[in-house]
């Protein structure tokens, strides 16, 4: 069987309050940086947009994906910087071997 070199495909939704549309594109370029420089994995996509939030002020939705050996890590770094949520994390090794991820 083949061995998978990053094992856990993580994906999320982080929502930050308060930034307009230039903030929230700065936003996304620093998480794409920290997560470059911090952590090992590949096939990393940060993606974002800015809308308005429940009560009518601005928030900026970003949408992370990322395959690493260290989840947990990506997890930490992106609850520093808002509200995550839409958390799942699939262990490729195992659909790689048939099974359930």
């Amino acid at each position: 069987m083949d061995t998978i070199e990053f094992r856990y495909d993580t994906q999320l939704l982080l929502d930050k309050y308060g930034l307009d549309e230039d903030e929230a594109d700065d936003l996304v370029d620093e998480i794409r940086g920290y997560i470059c420089d911090n952590f090992s994995g590949d096939s990393l996509l940060v993606a974002g947009d800015t809308g308005e939030d429940d009560v009518g002020g601005e928030k900026a939705t970003i949408k992370l994906h990322y395959h690493t050996n260290e989840p947990w890590l990506v997890l930490e770094y992106c609850r520093s910087l808002g509200e995550i949520y839409d958390i799942v994390v699939e262990d490729m090794q195992r659909q790689t071997n048939g099974l359930k991820g």
